[in-house]
């Protein structure tokens, strides 16, 4: 029996379909993308113009700040402009495009976070090891490394979703084109994508969350035995700041691709993954780099050198 199925050749993003007026959420979304962007741009700036930043942490650092203006950027330029438009249309290939780029840049911060997190534990637990097994090929390595997988990772999903058929409706309930919400509008069984979905990404998702979770306890193990309260103090603050964010961004993505599709409710996909498309980048300049002090002495003495010249 031939059955005929519509061909798909736009999607619509219907965004937050819960508010009636959603051009409201423009100003709003616009200055958190230039507060993302020029953030995270003054971090990677101060690193480069920084002498005294050019160790193994500040060179994370300056590369997720990278990361996270890719990130953002894969995501709310599109969203913008879909908030000021009556028709929120992305054609077939934008939309593989999109996909393919937020499920890029989200694995390979998954991968970066942990590698932070293993170079912190090195440093602080094995210091004396630390410029022997963290060194600049080393952290070169560990770079290249998240791309490269999450690059392969990205591909396995958008070449599995983009095969399948599309028929009905083209309107995605979210503001930009990740995988459950395409998935959704399939008309062929999906097992696959599902199962996919739940040995490779929990690799990516959980694996690096379960070696970051690690690299903390073991962190916050070695602080508990320091003598100095005052230390206990800083080094607590630091690491329960770190931790909120990554407990913000690995809860929030584990929610979107591992929950099951009876659980779907219309409008909360784009709540969820608001917390780590568009939150996370913005809290991890401030989070990770602009409460450390030397950070903010050199952005400090950088803009008193701009302004005298």
């Amino acid at each position: 029996m031939n059955i005929n199925h519509t061909i798909v050749t736009e999607f619509i993003l219907l965004g937050f379909s819960g508010l009636t007026d959603q051009v409201s959420l423009f100003p709003i979304f616009l200055g958190t993308y230039i507060i993302t962007v020029v953030g995270n741009l003054s971090i990677i700036i101060t690193y480069k113009l920084s002498p005294s930043l050019q160790t193994q942490m500040y060179f994370f650092l300056a590369n997720f700040s990278l990361l996270e203006i890719l990130y953002v950027s894969s995501t709310v330029p599109k969203m913008l402009s879909c908030l000021l438009s009556e028709r929120k249309v992305i054609s077939f290939s934008g939309c593989a495009i999109q996909m393919y780029c937020v499920v890029l840049f989200g694995g390979t911060e998954c991968y970066m976070l942990a590698a932070m997190a293993y170079d912190r534990y090195n440093a602080i637990c094995r210091p004396l090891m630390y410029t022997v097994i963290m060194s600049e090929i080393v952290c070169i390595e560990h770079i290249v490394g998240s791309y490269v997988i999450a690059a392969a990772n990205a591909l396995i999903h958008t070449v599995l979703t983009f095969s399948l058929p599309f028929c009905g409706s083209n309107e995605i309930d979210h503001f930009f084109c990740d995988v459950p919400p395409v998935l959704e509008l399939s008309c062929q069984d999906i097992w696959v994508n599902e199962l996919v979905i739940f040995v490779i990404a929990g690799c990516v998702i959980i694996g690096s969350f379960v070696v970051t979770m690690i690299s903390y306890i073991e962190i916050i193990s070695k602080i508990l035995k320091l003598q100095s309260a005052s230390g206990k103090r800083k080094a607590f603050s630091t690491c329960s700041s770190h931790l909120i964010v990554v407990i913000i961004f690995y809860g929030s993505a584990i929610s979107m691709y591992f929950k099951p599709r009876s659980s779907y409710r219309v409008g909360q996909n784009s709540v969820v993954s608001l917390m780590y498309t568009v939150i996370a980048p913005l809290l991890n300049p401030f989070i990770y780099s602009l409460r450390n002090k030397e950070v903010k002495t050199n952005i400090k003495n950088i803009f008193l050198r701009l302004v005298q010249f």
